[in-house]
Order: C-alpha cells, then sequence, then structure tokens
C-alpha cells in the first residue's frame, strides 16, 4: 500500500473545521487531531488511546504530557525540515500543547485553529520562536 508523504497528507487535511478532540479530514480535527490523522495514514491504528485534554492553549501544569506521548511515538529532531510535527508554547508559562506541520520549504506550517479550522500559514518569527521541539514520523515499516 502506498503510504502518503507527511506534508502531502497535511495538505489533504486544509479546509477541515475547527473541532475540539475530533480527528477526521473534511468533518472536523483540532491540532492534535491532524497529527493523529496523518499518523493513521502513514502507520494505521494510534499506538495508544488519547487522554482527555483541554482545548486551553494557556494551561499551566507541571507535566509536559503532549510533549512526552510525542517522544514516545516520534523521533525528537533538531535541524529544521518540511513534514516535522512542531510543537509550540503559545503562552511563556503554559504547557506545550499546540501541533503543526512544517512544509513550504520552511516558510510556512499546516495547523488546526478554532476560527479558522485547518489551514496552511507562514512560520512567521513569532510562531518560530514559539516552537519547543520538532518531531520527524517513524520510517513506514510494511
Amino acid at each position: 500500500m502506498l503510504r502518503p508523504c507527511v506534508e502531502k497528507e497535511a495538505a489533504r487535511w486544509i479546509g477541515t473545521p475547527y473541532h475540539h478532540r475530533a480527528s477526521l479530514r473534511g468533518a472536523g480535527a483540532d491540532c492534535l487531531g491532524l497529527i493523529c490523522g496523518i499518523w493513521r495514514a502513514r502507520h494505521g491504528p494510534l499506538p495508544e488511546v488519547l487522554p482527555d485534554y483541554s482545548p486551553r492553549w494557556d494551561e499551566a501544569g507541571a507535566e509536559e504530557r503532549l510533549w512526552n506521548a510525542l517522544a514516545r511515538h516520534l523521533i525528537p529532531v533538531t535541524a529544521p525540515a518540511d513534514g516535522q510535527v512542531l510543537l509550540f508554547r503559545l503562552q511563556p508559562r503554559a504547557l506545550a500543547k499546540h501541533l503543526g506541520v512544517q512544509c513550504a520549504q520552511g516558510t510556512g506550517f499546516i495547523h488546526a485553529c478554532p476560527r479558522m479550522g485547518v489551514v496552511q500559514a507562514p512560520l512567521s518569527t513569532p510562531w518560530a520562536r514559539r516552537i519547543v521541539a520538532r518531531f520527524a514520523f517513524p520510517p513506514i515499516s510494511d
């Protein structure tokens, strides 16, 4: 079976409306739902059940649950490249809780926003400085 590259699969989600905790291309997704949808297209079922999570990006806490879960299933990387999952901390003392996929030769990223749904946006300086981690999807095994 042909498995899509990360950037092309993310682009297929553009226009999907925003729905918290959803992950169905064309029907609804949040930022984690977008990443889960890409995982399913490339690797099949999710490797673990998603816990409940709040839609608040200003949520504080001691445990970076999303960061830890990404590190369990994706490959932490440091050098920027298209197709990487970007983890953002949107508020200075808040948990890192927003995700996107780098694309457009590093000048853009695809993510889900409450008012716009899944969109491609410029990876502007304000967005780039909020990146706290980068991850690559694991290689596809047949």
